[in-house]
């Protein structure tokens, strides 16, 4: 059996977590996340410790592990939430939210008006730094990724939206 789902997964205080068939639906305090378990692994709930097991076939036993690692992703993120920065490199590259709509100048002739999906929330401490929050962590990880796509960094001069910490490989230009 896979060893990450081997361990059991502790519920904190105020998480709830109900198993309806194959619907599986987590509840917290920063919202609701529902999935669906397929029929190879089964989960198990006994007070406040979650436990996933799995057939014999050796695929179910990394499927087991895979929703193991989904779940304890539910369980984190209806209690604490998730989080990911972007910053904004380049003369002129800001960002402002204003209220479901996220603008953003991006070097571009037109300013470009991305609209901030239910379940995530965007702030802009400054005009060159994009938080984006929410309870999903797949959701706030393709949040990230649309906005990140609409200007790559590009590895000249390191402009464009690039993830905090994010280290850009640069090339050397071309010499006469």
């Amino acid at each position: 059996m896979s060893r990450v789902a081997k361990r059991p997964l502790d519920l904190p205080s105020g998480v709830s977590f109900e198993i309806s068939g194959e619907e599986i639906t987590v509840k917290g305090p920063k919202g609701v996340i529902a999935m669906r378990c397929p029929e190879a692994v089964d989960v198990s709930v006994d007070g406040n410790v979650v436990s996933v097991a799995a057939g014999a076939n050796a695929a179910n036993s990394a499927l087991a592990g895979t929703i193991r690692s989904i779940l304890g992703n539910h369980v984190e993120g209806v209690s604490k939430g998730f989080e990911r920065s972007l910053e904004l490199v380049g003369v002129g590259y800001r960002a402002q939210a204003q209220g479901k709509v996220l603008n953003l100048s991006l070097g571009f002739s037109h300013p470009i008006v991305f609209e901030i999906p239910d379940g995530i929330t965007i702030e802009t401490p400054s005009q060159t730094e994009v938080v984006v929050r929410g309870h999903d962590l797949q959701q706030v990880g393709q949040v990230a990724a649309n906005i990140r796509s609409f200007r790559p960094p590009e590895p000249y001069k390191g402009k464009g939206v690039k993830y905090k910490g994010e280290r850009i490989l640069r090339k050397e230009a071309k010499k006469k």
